[in-house]
């Protein structure tokens, strides 16, 4: 299967990946996460060719992950915006990010550090169902495929 028909499979990780399973495509939206719009930021900040970015920002918006804002008339230019679609992601940032400090650990400790808003005390992210409460993990839950 080629790359650009994961979009039109099934399996939901398929479609996740044919959005954002790209490696410029997650540190975008990371970036998009930190506040960093603008063309010229990212480009600066992520060390990507002008060309990779622009294709993925294109895809972000045409994919309404982001939404583009003129801040800029003559020249005309644009930021780029998460939307909600985008928004959204957010946990599975947050996930990848303390995934990759417990089995992934930088040399000199992790750039990021999570904070909750409330208390300013670091937080240690836990996926949960909704209805119950109960922590979802690979022993708790199980995915089953439907034929």
């Amino acid at each position: 299967m080629k790359w650009n028909e994961l979009h039109n499979e099934a399996c939901p990780v398929a479609r996740g990946l044919s959005v954002i399973g790209d490696r410029w495509t997650m540190l975008v939206i990371r970036d998009c996460f930190l506040g960093i719009r603008r063309f010229e930021q990212m480009q600066q900040r992520l060390g990507i060719t002008r060309h990779v970015l622009t294709d993925r920002l294109r895809k972000l918006e045409a994919d309404g992950v982001l939404r583009r804002e003129a801040y800029q008339e003559r020249p005309t230019r644009y930021e780029y915006r998460l939307t909600d679609k985008g928004k959204s992601l957010y946990p599975v940032l947050v996930t990848l990010i303390h995934w990759a400090d417990t089995h992934v650990p930088a040399d000199g400790g992790s750039s990021v550090a999570l904070l909750s808003r409330e208390t300013d005390a670091l937080i240690a992210p836990k996926l949960v169902d909704h209805a119950t409460g109960s922590e979802i993990t690979h022993r708790t839950v199980r995915a089953v495929t439907r034929e």
